[in-house]
């Protein structure tokens, strides 16, 4: 936490004084994050080429896709590494949400690094067991989020946007509930990433969201103007989310089509459980249905499809996830990509509505 010792020479140099702020620290961490990025990105391509760790494209998916086989892939350590320093620098690391959000965080990418590795080495699209994957995901979430509720008070409160006087206490059930929101959010996000760059705008558009909300929700005069309910140490997941945005912007300079590198399972349950928890923490569970809307229907095209083929023995979509569907369907790739980035910054603009409306 080196912006503490700089902030105690505040009052010999003046400008240090910014230090004490969460915005100022805020865009610190962005920058940090994004130039670390982008200035390890292609060493961390190359010794992702030297070790094969290159991507099992699936036969039965698009022909279009065989020709990216071999590509790269565990790029989602590349976001992860680049929001150490800024974690380090400029973050309270002793924020017990901030400890919470960054082990759910590094906890589903050493699983979707396991996945990603058992891939890799078998040369094949399978990787960890399903049943394996996800009770190691809801037993990370769930610990995590019973430890914030037993020790630091967290509020199990669940409201409902454009509802404000629908509010539900869960008690110690929360944990099970916040729990079915950050498996389900990382896995969504996992679905999502099917095409170049498709998943990780989305990504940075509800991180981005999700640390104005918990920038606002952490600040007790604004929560009490906006009659929100305020959050004690939320303010400090702000600078955590921009270090996040800014190493998925940095990915995205390396991951845009024609992708030279993919995120691979560790970028996207990692991803996917930070947005998760950053939902959880800042209370806005139900609101990630709207602001993750892209990953929703990504999961739904998945779910409908196998229930529909075991139940009737047709398919509804020509493949899923529906982003295969639209390609299928003579879509090109970077048409489906763009729109999509499109619908989750409408989403996301929607969602900050509701700061006024709720």
């Amino acid at each position: 936490m080196i912006y503490q010792w700089l902030y105690s020479f505040a009052d010999q140099i003046p400008g240090f004084n910014v230090f004490r702020y969460i915005t100022a620290r805020t865009f610190i961490s962005f920058f940090t994050g994004f130039f670390l990025c982008l200035i390890w990105g292609p060493f961390f391509i190359e010794k992702l080429k030297q070790k094969h760790f290159g991507q099992s494209i699936r036969t039965d998916g698009p022909q279009t896709h065989q020709k990216k086989a071999g590509t790269p892939t565990m790029g989602g350590w590349l976001i992860l590494f680049s929001t150490i320093v800024p974690l380090l620098l400029w973050i309270d690391i002793l924020n017990p949400m901030v400890i919470a959000t960054v082990l759910i965080t590094w906890g589903f990418g050493l699983i979707g690094y396991i996945d990603d590795y058992l891939k890799v080495s078998k040369k094949n699209t399978k990787g960890l067991s399903g049943k394996i994957r996800l009770a190691g995901e809801f037993f990370i979430s769930i610990a995590t989020i019973l430890y914030l509720i037993k020790f630091h008070n967290l509020n199990t409160l669940v409201t409902v946007p454009f509802v404000k006087s629908i509010v539900l206490d869960l008690g110690v059930w929360y944990a099970i509930f916040g729990g079915l929101v950050i498996v389900g959010t990382a896995n969504a996000v996992n679905l999502t990433d099917g095409l170049d760059g498709l998943a990780i705008v989305p990504v940075i558009v509800a991180a981005t969201t999700l640390g104005l909300f918990a920038y606002v929700v952490g600040h007790f005069k604004i929560a009490e103007y906006l009659q929100i309910q305020h959050i004690v140490g939320a303010g400090e997941l702000a600078p955590l989310a921009a270090a996040m945005v800014a190493g998925g912007l940095g990915f995205l300079w390396f991951n845009t089509y024609p992708a030279q590198v993919f995120m691979g399972d560790v970028g996207s349950l990692s991803l996917g459980g930070f947005l998760g928890a950053m939902a959880v923490f800042t209370k806005n569970e139900i609101l990630m249905v709207f602001l993750g809307g892209i990953f929703v229907v990504e999961a739904l095209s998945v779910i409908t499809q196998v229930i529909s083929f075991k139940l009737t023995g047709k398919r509804i979509f020509k493949m899923a996830p529906i982003h295969h569907h639209f390609e299928l369907g003579g879509m090109t790739e970077t048409k489906i990509i763009v729109r999509f980035w499109i619908i989750s910054i409408l989403l996301a603009m929607l969602s900050l509505a509701t700061l006024k409306l709720r």
